[in-house]
This record gives structure tokens, C-alpha cells and sequence, in this order.
């Protein structure tokens, strides 16, 4: 018998860890490689297909994450942000690279639902807080979604507390609440004041614009049916939370002066007029459309004013209605996700777009007895076997300019580009926090330039250095040319670098760049971090100085030496791919 001492025994078992790890590591080396193959041919694919796909930049923000990311098609990760606070539902990026973003900070003693927020915040390019706004108490709280208006300020959805004797005494029926409350929807308008708070300019109240026939003795009081413009009190006829209505979007119109509200609750869109005073917005009459703030339009479920029955109804716990953009293939019309959850079986999740019945004017048509149209939807997107594809929550939509559409599945973090034809040409899982929690409210399409004006400014390159030493210097390049008419002249400078190393740019700017000039090579050199193994991750931005809409972003990634076994740097590129069996390296060589 050989006797082993303790000490020994260690020394022993370490050794067999380090044989069966790198055994195990092995195996995953021999077999990543018919893995890898199979992934570059997926992505291959994806590229091959890319040619009509979009040109751009989606912005988004996991959902109840602190981050925010901008990617590009080619799935590169051009900025990031990071709050205080996790996520509360939507971002928006504003033409000179700040960002809002709607935050929960977790400070309502009342309120508790689905999307609540109660905190907006800017964020400039670079990551500094420039402003906080803070909306929540006992009384009412902000959630889900926000919206800039042209002069800077900005719209947002809340909730306000009702107790059960004011719903009852405003014709609530008894038997539909479910608690000793009510959370009717309000909008308000907010002029910010930088660095903190906010003028709230404007509001709009859904308890100004009610309709019962439930309880002659109660106010509200009269016939549904003869009053779309109002909102009946007991839609639906089944106890439900305080979170009555569910507004989870809001959109504006510049050209009518409207906004566009997605009401979930109801399985219905609305628009009202925001041309009114906030005095005519409590009532029925004023504004650029006589009807103060009662409903210009709805559609939907015509259920809610009896004007159909359950076979007439269109969306079903919808999200993120919007209306397609002027010079957008559809301009005009409205495209809204209707996640399907209420939808007769199987259920299944639909892109709709629909034309509404509206003047150059701005004024909605109705047939006195109908409901609003149109009948039909003008394009429906869904999967080809239709139960495929279903998101049972968030979730959203947006026409792009080269008319195809992106589409979120919010549950699934999945974005993915199809054309009218339905054929998906690109698509993208977002891997942040990681692919298991991975859900997404809604993303943002942004061009690199306005359709509408005309983008002159065009920049092509990548900025990406792998295994640079910390405090290296690091040289790369991009370029810069006018792609505007014959006659166009282009003012253009570098507006954002990222905020680590130390940057050379060389040209900064230029002046009176035409098409015949051909491109600029704009050098640039950076000195490395000196933090030895860390990826940094950022972008340039470039704008053309005369139109605040066009702009570019070049990616930029640099990867500095690890700290140790440098000479297993194929190998341990490899490992990255497998975390687990990175740490597992790490701990025994």
C-alpha cells in the first residue's frame, strides 16, 4: 500500500482538476469549430440579405436595466449609457446626441403597475446627467412613455388616484372595481428646467371626458352610443385593477397639432387635440377642432361605444401606436403592435397599419350610427403560421424610410426587419442583461440623416484594435465625403469623441465639401488606457454643421493585453466565448 500524505493529496487532486479541465476545454476547442462555422454562415446569411435593409441606428434600454445601448445593423455597439436607476420603460435620442429616458425610482407609496416610472432623465452623449424630473407621490405617478415635442418639451403618460366614492359617484359601477380605488390615465406636458424639474404647461385628464348609462343619480350620465367622443367609465364589464385605461404610448402629430394614444385597457388608439388651453382640454368645446379634449378619433373596439360586437374588433391589448412619418412610405398612417392577448384562439401577435378616415385638415369622419373605420387594416403583418409569433406584453413596431418595418418582440428581446412582402432580411437578440432576461419595452429607428431635408454627409469606416497594449498609441482611419446634389456644399466636424484614451483627429473638420471632391481620410490616433484586459467600447460622432438631423457614427473598439498568459491569446480568444471555462482557467493555471 503506497501511503499518500494530506499535503500530497492536494497536490494530487489539484493536478487531476487541471487534467480534467483541460480535457473539458479541449472538447469545447475541437467542437467550436463546426460551431463557428455554423455561426459565420447564420451571419453570412443575415449580410447576404442586409443589402435592403435598413441604414441606421436603434436605440433601446433592456427592460428594468440602468444601461442604454445604441447599435447599428451590423450589430456594433456605437454608446452606451448608464442611470442610477434600473429602466422604466422608454428612450429617446435627440438630434444633438442626448438621450431621455424614462427611470423608476421606486418612490410611490400608491401606485405599483404594470410600466410605472415616476422619473424622467437627459443624459448628454458622453453620459452626464444634464436634467432629472421626478413625478410620483401618493396622489399620481408617471409610467410607461414619453414624447419631445418640436419646442423641447415633453409629453408624458401618468396615472391619478381616484378613491372608490369618487368612482362610484362619477357612474362607476360597484361591482366592476376590484380594489378601493381607480387609476384613471392623465398626459401632461412638461417645459423642463435644467438641471431639475420641470413648468408642467399643459394637461390632459381621461376623468374630464367619462360617459355612463349605468346610474341615472350619478354623474356622467347618458347614452354611450351616442357619444364616441366620450370614454365609458364601465368599459370593460369585468372587475379590473386600478390600472384601468393602460395608456402605453403616446406619439404626436406637428401637422394637426394632435397626439396619438395607445389605450390597452381598451384595445384601442385615440387621438385628442393638444391645441387646446388647458381649460378647453377639461371640456367639450375649444381647440383647432372644436371638441376641447374630448376623443377626435378612436379605433379599435368599437365594443367600448356600442358600436359593434366582439367580431368587429381589431386590436387586442395593443402597444406603441404611432403614425408613420412624413416622406415615409405610408406617411400618415397609423402602425400599432397588437400583441393578440384577448384575440380569439390562437393567439397570436399582429403589425397593423391602418389608414385613418382624416382630412388635409386634420378632421376625423364617422357615418352617425358606425363606427370609425377604416373597415380593414391597409397591411397586417404576422407570422406565416400566425401562433409563431406571439408577444404576449410590450412590444412595438416603426415603418422605416426604405418602407419595410421594425419590429420588437419585447419578450423575447428580439428585433428583426421585414418587408412588405413579410420576408425577414435582418435580425437581432439582445444580449444585455443576458439572453435568459433579456426583454425589451419597445426601440427607436434613427437614419443617419433626415429623409425629409436630404442627408449630405456620408462617413464609412471601423475603428476596432484588438490586443493593444495599455497606454499604446493606436492609429486607424475613416472617411468623409458629400453625397448631397451636384451643387451641395458640405460644412461637417467631429462633434462627440469617446469618453476614454486620449484622441487625435486629424481632420477635425472641413468646409465646403462637394461630391466632386470625393472622400476625406480623416486620421485618428488614440493612446490606449492604460488598464491592462479591458475592452473599451464608443463611437465619433460627426455632424454636418448646417443641418442638425445628419449626422454619422463611426464604431469604435479597442481591446487592451491581458494581465497574464498572454501566450495563450488564440487560446484564451476562444475561452471568451465560454466564460465558464474561462474562470475555471483562470483558477488553476
Amino acid at each position: 500500500m503506497i501511503n499518500i500524505k494530506k499535503g500530497d493529496k492536494f497536490v494530487l487532486m489539484n493536478k487531476i482538476l487541471k487534467f480534467l479541465t483541460i480535457g473539458i476545454i479541449f472538447i469545447f476547442f475541437l467542437s467550436s469549430f463546426s460551431n463557428s462555422s455554423t455561426n459565420i454562415s447564420a451571419k453570412m446569411v443575415y449580410e447576404n440579405l442586409n443589402n435592403d435593409s435598413f441604414d441606421g441606428y436603434i436605440l433601446y434600454t433592456p427592460e428594468y436595466s440602468k444601461m442604454s445601448y445604441l447599435i447599428n445593423n451590423n450589430e456594433e455597439i456605437l454608446q452606451m449609457w448608464k442611470s442610477d436607476y434600473i429602466q422604466g420603460m422608454s428612450v429617446y435620442l435627440l438630434d444633438n446626441g442626448d438621450i431621455l429616458r424614462s427611470d423608476l425610482p421606486f418612490t410611490s407609496p400608491t401606485f405599483w403597475g404594470g410600466g410605472i416610472t415616476g422619473r424622467v432623465e437627459k443624459f448628454s452623449w458622453n453620459g452626464s446627467l444634464l436634467w432629472e424630473f421626478e413625478y410620483s407621490n401618493e396622489v399620481y405617478c408617471l409610467h410607461h412613455d414619453i414624447e419631445i415635442l418640436p419646442n423641447g418639451n415633453i409629453l408624458m403618460t401618468a396615472w391619478e388616484y381616484k378613491t372608490r366614492d369618487e368612482a362610484i359617484e362619477a357612474g362607476r359601477n360597484p361591482n366592476y372595481l376590484m380594489f378601493n380605488y381607480l387609476w384613471p390615465d392623465f398626459i401632461i406636458e412638461v417645459e423642463p428646467t435644467e438641471p431639475f424639474g420641470g413648468n408642467i404647461v399643459w394637461e390632459w385628464h381621461v376623468w374630464d371626458h367619462l360617459i355612463q348609462d349605468f346610474d341615472p343619480s350619478k354623474d356622467n350620465f347618458g347614452n354611450v352610443s351616442n357619444h364616441p367622443e366620450l370614454i365609458n367609465i364601465n368599459y370593460p364589464q369585468i372587475p379590473v385593477p386600478g390600472d384601468w385605461n393602460h395608456i402605453n404610448s403616446i406619439d404626436y402629430n406637428k401637422e394637426f397639432d394632435q397626439i396619438l394614444l395607445s389605450v390597452r385597457g381598451f384595445s384601442e388608439i385615440w387621438v385628442i387635440d393638444h391645441s387646446t388651453t388647458i381649460e378647453e382640454s377639461t371640456g367639450h368645446t375649444g381647440g383647432r377642432y372644436g371638441k376641447g379634449g374630448d376623443l377626435l378619433y378612436r379605433w379599435g373596439n368599437p365594443r367600448v361605444y356600442y358600436a359593434g360586437n366582439k367580431s368587429d374588433q381589431k386590436l387586442f391589448d395593443q402597444h406603441d401606436a404611432r403614425w408613420i412619418e412624413k416622406n415615409y412610405p405610408g406617411q400618415g398612417n397609423i402602425l400599432v403592435f397588437s400583441n393578440g392577448n384577448t384575440r380569439p384562439e390562437p393567439k397570436y401577435s399582429s403589425v397593423d397599419e391602418i389608414e385613418p378616415p382624416v382630412d388635409i385638415n386634420g378632421f376625423y369622419y364617422l357615418e352617425p350610427g358606425l363606427p370609425y373605420g377604416p373597415e380593414e387594416q391597409v397591411w397586417i403583418y404576422t407570422a406565416e403560421n400566425p401562433p409563431d409569433f406571439f408577444a404576449s406584453h410590450i412590444s412595438g413596431a416603426q415603418r422605416l424610410y426604405n418602407g419595410n418595418t421594425l419590429i420588437c418582440n419585447g419578450p423575447s428581446g428580439t428585433f428583426f426587419e421585414v418587408t412588405p412582402n413579410k420576408e425577414t432580411i435582418w435580425q437581432y437578440e439582445n444580449p444585455f442583461p443576458n439572453l435568459v432576461t433579456n426583454d425589451v419595452f419597445t426601440i427607436q429607428h434613427y437614419p443617419p440623416g433626415n429623409p425629409e431635408i436630404g442627408a449630405n454627409l456620408d462617413c464609412e469606416g471601423l475603428l476596432k484594435w484588438t490586443e493593444i497594449k495599455a497606454g499604446e498609441i493606436a492609429n486607424g482611419y475613416f472617411q468623409v465625403q458629400n453625397i448631397g446634389d451636384s451643387d451641395s456644399l458640405l460644412n461637417w466636424e467631429i462633434e462627440f469623441l469617446p469618453n476614454w484614451g486620449t484622441w487625435s483627429i486629424n481632420p477635425s473638420s472641413g468646409i465646403n465639401l462637394t461630391p466632386e471632391d470625393g472622400v476625406v481620410t480623416v486620421e485618428v490616433s488614440v493612446v490606449s488606457p492604460n488598464k491592462k484586459n479591458e475592452e473599451f467600447i464608443g463611437s465619433i460622432r460627426i455632424k454636418n454643421i448646417d443641418n442638425s438631423t445628419d449626422w454619422e457614427i463611426i464604431p469604435v473598439y479597442l481591446k487592451t493585453l491581458r494581465n497574464r498568459a498572454t501566450n495563450f491569446n488564440p487560446f484564451l480568444n476562444l475561452l471568451d466565448r465560454f466564460q465558464i471555462l474561462k474562470k475555471i482557467f483562470y483558477l488553476y493555471f
